[in-house]
């Protein structure tokens, strides 16, 4: 799934204006249903782009001015930026971070969350959206439950306020993709 990924519109237009706001190299690790969609092939419909870090952090407030939601970007391209920067992930998500669109823009560097980490990502919230999108990650990948398993315990679940909750969710979804396959 990594390296040379065509960006696809509107997209290509809104980052292409982000790219040019940069001024410097600038990392946007991303998550959600775009990596979902553009990285990993799940065909549904998003219009933002979560964003788990903007870096170097001098460039997070200028492009989150003109690319979040309601600013000129959104109502130029019907797309923005959504800045998640509280969502939990794995703790050591930085180490497997994918590069997308390589070459495509002077300045912005667009990572994706690994597929385990994208799911476990999904675990708090877990709306229907988000078993799908969990669903699509075990069949196009596919997961390795015991991966999974234990990326969470190793990673994710000391961060979470209430992880027997999360617990539960995880074997719900665990049985979930087992059903499917």
């Amino acid at each position: 799934m990594a390296g040379r990924k065509q960006v696809p519109e509107p997209w290509r237009s809104f980052l292409k204006e982000l790219d040019e706001r940069a001024t410097e190299e600038t990392r946007m690790d991303c998550m959600g249903g775009f990596v979902v969609t553009v990285l990993y092939g799940f065909s549904r419909e998003t219009s933002d782009l979560d964003v788990l870090l903007i870096a170097p952090q001098e460039q997070r407030m200028p492009l989150l001015e003109h690319g979040a939601q309601g600013g000129n970007l959104h109502k130029k391209h019907k797309v923005y930026l959504d800045y998640v920067g509280v969502a939990k992930v794995p703790e050591n998500y930085e180490e497997r971070l994918t590069e997308i669109f390589v070459g495509d823009f002077k300045r912005l560097r667009i990572c994706a969350l690994d597929p385990y980490d994208l799911a476990l990502s999904k675990l708090e919230r877990n709306i229907q959206r988000d078993r799908d999108d969990v669903k699509h990650l075990a069949r196009s990948i596919p997961l390795e439950l015991e991966i999974l398993k234990e990326r969470y315990k190793r990673e994710l679940r000391w961060q979470l306020g209430n992880p027997e909750r999360e617990d539960l969710t995880l074997k719900l979804w665990i049985e979930m993709i087992e059903e499917d396959r």
